[in-house]
């Protein structure tokens, strides 16, 4: 099982004892809506599933005080009253008899996590706990939150298995200052906090909430605030962020591990965020993320206090760490304004620590800070009619979105790709089938008389196959596949696989063809075919549906074309299906083609067929096999800058494109 559920039933225990309008949200049915889901949808039975210990009082003592630590164990023994006054000490916290053991098991799930991926026995995994952990400082609990328990999986992960560099990513609504408070002044760990600030005016009211607080010290650069300064932020403002800010970063610093703080109240329906995130979204950034670290995530629940948005983005969560196709996003992929002056203030922010940032041409920005003083309007828990309203509003849309999701089954994991070469032995995954089927005889020979190079037996065989698993991928039949075509057939045997791929009912298909792989001249312009063609002779846009760019000559080159350019159309686009032709002149490494397959996956729900040149090593179309069934691509090797030339390039083309494709842009309009 490559994926580890960490759970305990003892967790449900601590509830509210006393009315408290403000932290009535934090209840036990959080766990247990989220749990029964997925046991109904089945995900449960397919992870490994791991009962939570109690973190042991010197493990809590990485990041807490004794004395605090102390303080909670004495809780177990209060009485309501007394319990109901130290809650008061707090800023939204409330304690219960049951409370210390609880924590102890939430810091606890997240250490047995954390040494199952690094110990080899998971590749990753979630740990469902209560209380959640962000806003926990040293020697204080706050916001719902009693012990850190990421940041204490983190300074594990550093003791015990000696890791050097832990990325910890924090998607809940509200900032995570307890994360950044602990690690604000420590290169080895890079913190990023996407949240709900309204330029200050939302809890917890903190300036260090804003893009401008970027660490003390040696740690300068490795916190990164993200601030949403309006509510509303939906799937393309949360990728957009991803794509420009969080992956160039994060590619840079190269993780040995990631840690998510994932709480589900920035999804749409929940009370806190007002956001219009929808479920199936955090299965797409669980997939980017898969791509770090060797694919070693480890997601802790924080927030997130509308079940039913809850359950569903848990379940999104869970299928993405097992490798299951994401499904589609919905609504329109153009980031608010907003976001994108908040995009554009925390990269000007973070710009003199990352190279990765410099090499790219971002619009100044004179002040990067959005913190207004005026007024705190935002408690923890929205009020008054205007909310309800909202919120009724989001309720509704949540469930129109969650029938839509219920009537697109994907397809069985247990066959995400097929193969149509024997004749080398690859080191495949165990359920990754060969692929013997071909199309009828009729049919192939009725699109092989479309070019004269198709005539051949062996090129007419191959085309066949090919034929066949473009159709069983749009049937839903496997995921994705990967066919050998000999090279004089490459650029017939595309043609012919776009060409059927759009008249099997593919409304929007992308081709990415590597190498000297010419688009086909007569192929219709009408909207339907994005080709991209990578290792082109220039950067040229000839039109917004027909890109062509160089192949960057270093891997820093490579990882901006694929993030800032390759990613956003593919995203903007939102193909039905992607065909990866990798031609015999490609030029990519064996690990740079695996990378570009693996971030292909998520925008075409993993429908991906690649083609490879016949003659291409059997370790190419292994690593190809590997990533294209989920598991996470091998490691570039060092970050090296972009040349010059690639930077510019890569400018050119963006500058051209931005106006028709809009996840391109890294700052608002002017």
């Amino acid at each position: 099982m490559r994926t580890a559920l960490v759970y305990h039933e003892d967790m449900t225990a601590p509830r509210l004892l006393w009315e408290d309008p403000e932290c009535e949200i934090e209840r036990p049915e959080r766990l247990t809506a989220a749990m029964g889901l997925l046991q109904q949808r089945g995900l449960e039975q397919r992870c490994l599933r791991l009962a939570a210990r109690e973190a042991s009082e010197a493990e809590l003592g990485l990041v807490h005080s004794p004395e605090y630590v102390a303080l909670m164990r004495g809780t177990q023994a209060l009485g309501t009253e007394e319990l109901r006054a130290l809650s008061g000490q707090y800023d939204a916290v409330y304690l219960h008899p049951s409370t210390f053991h609880s924590a102890r098991l939430a810091a606890g799930a997240g250490l047995q996590l954390v040494d199952a991926v690094l110990a080899g026995a998971v590749h990753n995994g979630l740990a469902l706990v209560r209380p959640p952990g962000h806003h926990s400082q040293r020697a204080a609990a706050n916001g719902f939150c009693v012990f850190n328990n990421v940041a204490i999986a983190a300074r594990h992960a550093q003791q015990k298995h000696g890791l050097h560099r832990i990325l910890i990513v924090d998607w809940d609504i509200h900032h995570g200052q307890g994360t950044q408070y602990t690690f604000e002044d420590d290169p080895s760990i890079l913190y990023f906090s996407w949240h709900r600030y309204e330029h200050g005016r939302f809890w917890p009211y903190l300036q260090e909430s804003d893009a401008v607080a970027v660490g003390q010290g040696r740690g300068r650069g490795f916190t990164v605030n993200l601030p949403w300064n309006q509510v509303g932020m939906g799937n393309a403002d949360y990728l957009a962020a991803f794509l420009h800010v969080l992956l160039p970063l994060a590619f840079e610093f190269d993780p040995e591990l990631v840690l998510v703080s994932a709480g589900f109240d920035s999804a749409i329906g929940d009370p806190e965020g007002q956001m219009q995130a929808t479920p199936e979204c955090f299965a797409h950034l669980t997939q980017l993320l898969r791509v770090l670290a060797g694919g070693r995530v480890c997601a802790l629940l924080e927030g997130g206090y509308n079940l039913e948005s809850l359950s569903e983005s848990v379940c999104m969560t869970v299928q993405a760490l097992l490798g299951d196709p994401a499904p589609p996003l919905s609504g329109p992929m153009v980031p608010h304004r907003s976001a994108l002056e908040s995009i554009q203030s925390v990269r000007a922010a973070q710009v003199p620590h990352w190279t990765s940032l410099q090499q790219q041409d971002s619009a100044p920005v004179l002040n990067p800070s959005t913190h207004s003083p005026e007024g705190r309007p935002s408690p923890l828990l929205s009020e008054g009619p205007e909310f309800k309203a909202a919120a009724a509003q989001a309720t509704v849309a949540l469930s129109s979105l969650l029938d839509r999701l219920h009537l697109r089954p994907m397809p069985p994991v247990r066959t995400p790709v097929a193969l149509t070469s024997r004749d080398t032995a690859l080191a495949l995954p165990p359920e990754v089938p060969h692929q013997d089927g071909s199309a009828l005889k009729e049919e192939m020979q009725s699109w092989a008389s479309l070019h004269g190079a198709l005539a051949e037996d062996k090129a007419a065989s191959a085309l066949g196959k090919v034929l066949n698993l473009v159709d069983r991928i749009l049937d839903g039949q496997v995921s994705s596949g990967i066919a050998a075509t000999p090279a004089s057939a490459a650029v017939a045997t595309l043609d012919v696989a776009i060409r059927c791929g759009l008249s099997r009912g593919a409304q929007r298909l992308l081709c990415v063809a590597v190498g000297q792989l010419d688009r086909p001249s007569d192929l219709a312009d009408d909207g339907r075919n994005l080709w991209l063609n990578i290792r082109g002779k220039e950067a040229a846009a000839l039109s917004m549906f027909h890109v062509s760019m160089p192949l960057p000559g270093t891997t820093g080159g490579f990882l901006n074309f694929l993030l800032a350019l390759v990613l956003p159309l593919a995203y903007s686009f939102r193909p039905d299906l992607v065909l990866l032709a990798l031609g015999l002149d490609h030029g990519l490494r064996d690990p740079q083609a695996a990378l570009l397959a693996s971030l292909l996956r998520a925008p075409a729900g993993c429908r991906v067929l690649a083609l490879v040149d016949e003659e291409s090593t059997p370790q190419l179309a292994g690593v190809l096999a590997q990533v294209l069934h989920g598991e996470a691509p091998p490691s570039l090797g060092p970050l090296c800058v972009a040349s010059p030339e690639d930077t510019q390039a890569l400018m050119h083309l963006r500058g051209q494109l931005e106006p028709q494709w809009k996840m391109l842009q890294v700052a608002a309009p002017a």
